[in-house]
């Protein structure tokens, strides 16, 4: 079997995390980083591909004719057109769940970096403020207790559901928007859209990119918000109107936002988000932890042994 790895330094940088689970299943060429327009040229005559973002495309499937298999270093895979992978008898798989932990951790690093205006204080320390202070603390920068405070959590997927697990934690009255509101329990309150824009103090976003979530944070939706409330996004960049976020921001309409993802990634020289008042961004880093990528190769791993075994797992495709 011939194997190619197109994005390995997505996963892997400087050999912190081993791919030779995978490499060692098959003849392999791996590659840090593949432009998408290379993609056919370096698949060539493999057999099998794992990627990240790279994308498959129905020109990639008919211009590698012995390509029968896709893995994903991912649980997202709008990158690979499955109708074409389905029709040239192709398997995609992805890894689901594996970021769990570490997304819902980012989540609460993002909202706790605001509401106990960590880099503020820490900037203060840094250029000497407390050195040249007469007491033995200052707190001329407001901070808030969680404790109270409403948390809206959109989308109540594995992600969504630890988050609320931590949220309870701290003290905070959970509610969620949701296509499964029938699976919402333990304490924790369905609401509609609107709803949610009203009462919560913090808006994090955990639902999936489709036609449905496209932009569902707008400037409508913006304009619903309290003006005192946190927004936050570690899902997918596509689900924010940037431009109407940046706006939302600049004008005050709400205090602040924490970002890990955006529609274009790398970010782009004009992207709206740059420069605008009250906002954190983080480069897609929520999944990153070391543990984290240990687990998701494992997965990786799995997934193409099951397949060469003719026993395929976490087909997206069937």
């Amino acid at each position: 079997m011939k194997l190619v790895i197109l994005d390995s330094e997505t996963v892997s940088r400087g050999g912190d995390v081993s791919l030779e689970s995978i490499t060692s299943q098959a003849e392999t060429k791996v590659y840090g980083y593949t432009p998408n327009e290379e993609v056919a040229d370096k698949i060539g005559d493999a057999d099998a591909v794992i990627c990240n973002k790279c994308l498959i495309t129905d020109e990639v499937f008919n211009s590698c004719p012995n390509l029968k298999y896709v893995g994903l270093f991912a649980t997202g895979y709008n990158n690979v057109d499955l109708d074409s992978a389905t029709r040239h008898g192709a398997v995609v798989c992805n890894v689901p769940a594996y970021s769990t932990d570490s997304v819902a951790q980012h989540t609460f690093a993002l909202i706790l970096n605001h509401f106990n205006k960590i880099r503020e204080y820490a900037d203060t320390v840094d250029n000497g403020d407390w050195v040249n202070y007469k007491l033995f603390t200052y707190f001329y920068i407001p901070t808030y207790e969680l404790k109270g405070m409403t948390i809206g959590i959109v989308g109540y997927g594995s992600i969504g559901r630890r988050v609320a697990e931590i949220a309870r934690v701290f003290g905070m009255n959970v509610i969620t928007y949701t296509r499964s509101p029938e699976k919402v329990g333990d304490g924790v309150r369905a609401v509609s859209f609107d709803e949610l824009l009203r009462e919560s103090d913090v808006v994090t976003m955990h639902c999936p990119l489709t036609e449905q979530t496209k932009e569902l944070i707008n400037r409508e939706a913006l304009g619903k918000m309290k003006k005192t409330a946190y927004f936050v996004n570690t899902a997918r960049g596509g689900v924010v109107n940037e431009a109407d976020l940046a706006w939302a921001l600049n004008e005050g309409v709400i205090a602040g936002a924490g970002i890990d993802t955006l529609t274009f990634e790398p970010m782009r020289e004009d992207c709206a988000l740059r420069g605008a008042k009250n906002i954190t961004i983080t480069p897609h880093i929520a999944w990153a932890p070391k543990q984290t990528r240990e687990r998701l190769l494992e997965t990786v791993s799995e997934n193409l042994s099951r397949w060469h075994k003719g026993d395929p797992i976490n087909v997206v495709n069937r």
